[in-house]
C-alpha cells in the first residue's frame, strides 16, 4: 500500500527524532520492498544510498548516476513506507543551481532529509583512498542554495564531508561549522575512525551528527548504543542489505548451477506467506475484493 503519511509529517518526525533523546537508525534500502521490512523491522528511517543505487545498476560509486535515476528510486522507496526517507545526492549533480534543483525535486518526490557533499565531481566512495575535496567556500555555496531552495522548513539539509581524510579531523571540523553557519542541519561526517574522533567532533561541531557505518571501511564498526553514548544523532547502514542479499544471491545460483535445484537453500527463503504478510495483500481488498480470493 502507500504510505499513510503525508511527507511534511514524515519530515516532521524526523525533526522530532533529531531533537529526542534516541540515536536514529537508518539501513540502507535499494528497493522498496526492503524499504518495508526495515519498516517492519522498528527501525526509525530508511536511507537511499548513491553508492547502493549505482551497484543495482551495474556502475561503480564514481558519479555516473543522473539526478533522475536518483529521485526515481528515491520517490519509489518513499511511496511505500511510513518512515522517513533520508537520500544520498552526492555533489548535488552539478553547480550550485543544479544543488538548488535537488533539493527542490527531493521535496516533491517526499524525501525527508537529503545529503550533498564536499568532494570533487566526479566523486567517490568515501572510504576509499585518493579522495578530493573542492574548496569549502564551494562547499558553502551549495549548502546556501540548497537551503534558499528549501520550501518545506522541516526538510532536514544535511553537509557530508569527507575532509577527514584530506585535510586531517580538526580541518574537517572547522569545514562541518562553516557548512552550519551555510544552513546545514546535520553534519555527515565521513570516515571518522573510532569512537574518540566521535566524541570529538560531536563536541566541537555545533549540529547533530550522522555517522556511516559501512561494512569493510575506515570507520570502526560502532554499535548503535555506543554511538548514541558519544552523541551521535543518526546511524546509517548504507549497503548492508545490499551485501547481504547479493551473497545469498551468490549462494543459492551456485547451488542450481551445481546441483540442479534450490531445494536444500528453502529453509534461508523468505517464504510465500511471510512476503505476502510484507506487502499486506489483504488491504488490498479495501480496493478490489477479486485481487485477495484464495488461501495460503
Amino acid at each position: 500500500m502507500f504510505s499513510r503519511l503525508h511527507p511534511p509529517q514524515k519530515r516532521q518526525r524526523l525533526r522530532q527524532a533529531l531533537a529526542g533523546q534516541g540515536i536514529v537508525r537508518a539501513p540502507g534500502a535499494f528497493s522498496p520492498l526492503v524499504a518495508m521490512e526495515i519498516e517492519r523491522a522498528g527501525f526509525e528511517a530508511v536511507y537511499v544510498s548513491g553508492a547502493v543505487l549505482s551497484a543495482d545498476l551495474g556502475l561503480p560509486d564514481i558519479g555516473l548516476t543522473t539526478l533522475t535515476e536518483v529521485m526515481g528510486r528515491a520517490e519509489q522507496i518513499a511511496r511505500v513506507t511510513d518512515l522517513p526517507v533520508i537520500l544520498d545526492c552526492d555533489t548535488g549533480f552539478g553547480e550550485p543551481m543544479n544543488v538548488a534543483r535537488t533539493l527542490r525535486m527531493a521535496e516533491e518526490k517526499g524525501i525527508a532529509a537529503l545529503h550533498v557533499e564536499d568532494q570533487v565531481n566526479p566523486k567517490r566512495c568515501g572510504h576509499l583512498d585518493g579522495k578530493s575535496v573542492v574548496p569549502a567556500a564551494e562547499m558553502v555555496r551549495r549548502i546556501r542554495a540548497a537551503a534558499e531552495a528549501r520550501r518545506d522548513p522541516d526538510l532536514v539539509l544535511i553537509a557530508r564531508t569527507d575532509a577527514r581524510d584530506v585535510e586531517g579531523l580538526e580541518a574537517m571540523i572547522a569545514r562541518a561549522n562553516s557548512y552550519v553557519r551555510a544552513g546545514a542541519d546535520v553534519i555527515f561526517a565521513e570516515a571518522l575512525r573510532n569512537e574518540e574522533e566521535w566524541r570529538r567532533a560531536v563536541a566541537e561541531i555545533g549540529a547533530p551528527l550522522l555517522a556511516n557505518m559501512t561494512e569493510f571501511g575506515k570507520s570502526e564498526l560502532l554499535s548503535a548504543g555506543q554511538l548514541h553514548k558519544a552523541g551521535v544523532r543518526v546511524a546509517i547502514y548504507p549497503v548492508t542489505t545490499l551485501r547481504v542479499a547479493m551473497k545469498a544471491a551468490g549462494e543459492v545460483l551456485d547451488e542450481i548451477a551445481e546441483t540442479g535445484s534450490q531445494r536444500a537453500m528453502l529453509g534461508r527463503m523468505q517464504t510465500r506467506r511471510e512476503l505476502y504478510e510484507l506487502l499486506r495483500y489483504e488491504e488490498y481488498t479495501r480496493f478490489d475484493q477479486g485481487i485477495y480470493n484464495f488461501k495460503l
